[in-house]
């Protein structure tokens, strides 16, 4: 018997149709930017890299502050937000931010696996320079935010390797990745800031072990002088947390997500090996 006509025998959508054109638009969009990250300029890679771990120590200043002066680490997580605010605003970039736009582009063969590397080798170590030079600004500055400082540092680096911390770092990936996603879902700012708020207080309130943010605490306490803590245990605790934000940046998140858009990687793909499209240009951008 041949299928009724009409749209209710319409059950399933021809392969690599538009079902869902929001996810299908940031993927396009994600590609696009992906691309970009991958082949930018060293001096510039340097300076967003470091540019990023600036801005993050401005938010540990502002939870150093509010949590010495009130006690409360809850309110010095709120404060921490104007560091996340700051990334958005000012384009610089974290670490745990390029797990889910460059792999996406790689995927999409958009750019190579060397060049992630590349990618996040020098933000990771620009990163981590620019939240150096921060915590000993801050330490110096204001010296009776060191005891919290020390507090803060401390904890996080007697985490130590155990399936707490494991999933600790886990936790602290997912939610930048997750981060991440939700901004590249609109075009709109003040939309944007929204879940650099809200996803920054998760990090800093659920005291997650982030690798680039913890890292900054621990400088902070290593240079008010006391620590408890050694310039090795901080090593390993970076090591450590930054396999944990991998696992669930890339794994949770990043994987995950491609999987809702398979015919879309199918095709981009396809229009990468053809040169139907430049290498940094997504391909709702070349048929515009």
């Amino acid at each position: 018997m041949g299928r009724p006509s009409g749209t209710a025998a319409n059950f399933t959508a021809p392969v690599g149709a538009r079902e869902e054109p929001a996810i299908e638009e940031a993927f396009d969009r994600l590609v696009d930017e992906g691309g970009d990250r991958l082949s930018r300029p060293l001096l510039p890679l340097l300076a967003t890299g470091f540019l990023g771990g600036v801005d993050v120590g401005v938010g540990v200043l502002a939870y150093l502050v509010v949590r010495h002066e009130t006690g409360n680490p809850l309110l010095g997580a709120l404060a921490f937000t104007i560091g996340f605010v700051a990334l958005l605003m000012a384009r610089s970039e974290l670490f745990t931010e390029n797990f889910l736009v460059p792999v996406t582009a790689v995927v999409a063969r958009r750019g190579s696996v060397a060049q992630l590397v590349r990618l996040w080798a020098i933000t990771l170590a620009l990163n981590l320079a620019g939240g150096f030079v921060m915590a000993a600004m801050i330490v110096v500055a204001l010296p009776d935010v060191r005891p919290t400082a020390l507090q803060a540092g401390s904890h996080y680096a007697h985490l130590g390797v155990s399936w707490r911390s494991f999933f600790l770092a886990v936790l602290a990936g997912t939610v930048i990745t997750l981060l991440t996603r939700m901004q590249h879902a609109t075009d709109e700012m003040g939309v944007q800031i929204v879940p650099a708020v809200l996803m920054s207080f998760v990090l800093v309130g659920g005291q997650l072990f982030h690798s680039v943010l913890d890292s900054i605490l621990m400088f902070a306490g290593l240079l008010s002088g006391g620590a408890d803590y050694s310039w090795g245990d901080w090593l390993g605790a970076l090591v450590w947390s930054g396999f944990g934000n991998l696992v669930g940046g890339l794994v949770l998140v990043t994987s995950v997500r491609l999987l809702r858009v398979p015919h879309r990687v199918k095709e981009a793909r396809a229009e990468g090996d053809d040169g139907d499209v430049t290498p940094h240009e997504s391909p709702r951008k070349a048929t515009a």
